[in-house]
């Protein structure tokens, strides 16, 4: 194994998020809208498995209590003191230290922005709600659609429409295309 398989032990990830046709995420810390189905799939999902957040995407849970049943790590600058249940890293270097440890097991960015782009380069697969609607936004997600290094690999628009009341929404999986 020579030293540039060395580099690559990074721990790998995948992202799960909702977007709008915008790639909107959020609006004054909140989700843009809220689809049961959507929210049973992101829970059922991440059930079991380790999940990274950011400090305010921790806040907007109700209660500001981390998600049962699976460890929650918030990557936070700040030295904020949060709930019990919650593992703290203050930089990425400090999370891939405590990923390590979770290593064989499936680890997921649940958001907000700055943490979806900060660890998007350690994601291999991002699993995104997509929401035929466009919202006011101020926070984001990255346009995989415009990214090269991203490519469509499950896409159920083309066999099944998901709906809630107006909304039409569809389940998608890209994928980090492999270096070759």
């Amino acid at each position: 194994m020579g030293l540039i398989d060395n580099q690559k032990e990074e721990v790998t990830m995948k992202a799960i998020v909702a977007v709008d046709k915008n790639w909107g995420i959020g609006l004054k810390g909140k989700l843009l809208v809220q689809i049961p189905a959507d929210q049973k799939y992101f829970r059922e999902t991440t059930m079991g498995h380790v999940v990274v957040m950011g400090r305010k995407t921790l806040e907007s849970f109700p209660g500001k209590a981390p998600l049962k049943g699976r460890v929650n790590i918030v990557l936070t600058g700040g030295g904020t003191s949060l709930p019990d249940g919650i593992e703290i890293a203050h930089d990425t270097d400090e999370l891939m230290a405590i990923l390590k440890r979770y290593e064989g097991e499936e680890i997921y960015c649940i958001g907000g922005a700055r943490v979806y782009e900060e660890l998007l380069p350690y994601c291999d697969e991002c699993l995104v709600t997509k929401i035929d609607e466009s919202y006011e936004a101020d926070a984001f997600f990255p346009d995989l659609d415009k990214d090269p290094e991203w490519e469509i690999v499950e896409d159920e628009s083309s066999r099944e429409e998901h709906t809630y009341f107006d909304l039409i929404y569809h389940f998608m999986i890209y994928r980090r295309r492999s270096a070759t």
